[in-house]
């Protein structure tokens, strides 16, 4: 028998590009997150109630978002959100040209998710709204699958919401990773980050549905636009659409930035030693911006929604 042959199937199959097995991470996480998250909005709407509810859903992505970090976190960091990455690209814990790669694979992740829950509750939508995919009324579908304003709600104030929603979740997600805080324990982390969206969700959701993450929006969105929904999911709510695209990027660099400038760069310096490789991973640690060398990262990855 040859050499060749007696190669495993690890031997034979596993990647070895690094930024490959990295965005394939990022995609099967943001799958995971709309195939559940949105699963649990889908089950509420489409059983009008019988199967859940405001709370079910709170809780339902929250968990989503839980278990799509335990499966990616430990490849690529768990990002499974455009405005995580670009935090971490600005405040110089990944590269920057992965984040165009990580982006991508978090879009395409999103519009996977969303055509499984599409798929898996196909018969329901057709009983709910006797075969018609609707963006508005009162058997609307669309809102499954992305955020829609409430009809109070203007632009600059929806603008407002998501810019201050994602700056709390990056906020916080830099403090669960900070060591030099009071860190959650190693392996605990995607729990604490759950927490986290529960509580986004239960205080700042009123207003459109609390997205934080434009790959969550915008891949459901671009496939509703192309199952059936059509080119409504772009203008209903006076072209809202773009709003949960620019303000959680905006709003994820002003949070990490806040912490950092307010926590972060004043904890004393680590014990010397330690290593210092800022790419190796790409969890949220203590990176000093004035003296890199003081606080590496640390080499496990951790999880970002």
């Amino acid at each position: 028998m040859s050499r060749k042959s007696k190669r495993s199937l690890k031997e034979k199959f596993a990647l070895k590009n690094s930024l490959i097995k990295e965005a394939l991470s990022e995609f099967l996480g943001t799958f995971i997150l709309i195939a559940l998250g949105c699963g649990c909005v889908g089950q509420a709407v489409l059983s009008r109630g019988a199967h859940g509810g405001p709370m079910t859903v709170s809780v339902g992505f929250a968990m989503a978002v839980t278990i799509a970090v335990y499966v990616s976190g430990g490849v690529s960091g768990g990002h499974i959100n455009p405005a995580v990455s670009l935090a971490m690209c600005v405040t110089g814990r990944l590269k920057w040209t992965k984040l165009p790669i990580y982006i991508l694979a978090q879009l395409l992740g999103a519009f996977v998710g969303a055509a499984a829950v599409f798929g898996i509750y196909y018969d329901a939508f057709m009983e709910y709204s006797n075969g018609t995919l609707e963006v508005t009324g009162p058997n609307a579908t669309a809102h499954i699958f992305a955020t829609y304003p409430a009809p109070y709600l203007s632009l600059i104030n929806g603008f407002a919401d998501q810019v201050m929603s994602t700056a709390v979740l990056l906020l916080a997600i830099f403090a669960i990773f900070d060591t030099r805080n009071n860190s959650v324990p190693k392996g605990l982390e995607p729990i604490a980050v759950g927490l986290l969206i529960i509580v986004l969700t239960c205080s700042l959701g009123m207003n459109s549905g609390c997205a934080m993450n434009p790959a969550r929006d915008l891949g459901p969105r671009l496939f509703t636009a192309v199952a059936g929904w059509g080119m409504e999911v772009f203008t209903a709510g006076n072209n809202w659409w773009w709003v949960p695209i620019v303000a959680p990027m905006l709003g994820g660099v002003l949070g990490a930035m806040i912490y950092i400038v307010f926590i972060e760069i004043h904890h004393s310096d680590t014990q010397p030693g330690e290593e210092n490789d800022m790419y190796d991973k790409y969890e949220l640690t203590n990176m000093d911006p004035v003296n890199p060398a003081a606080a590496p990262l640390k080499r496990q990855q951790g999880p970002f929604h």
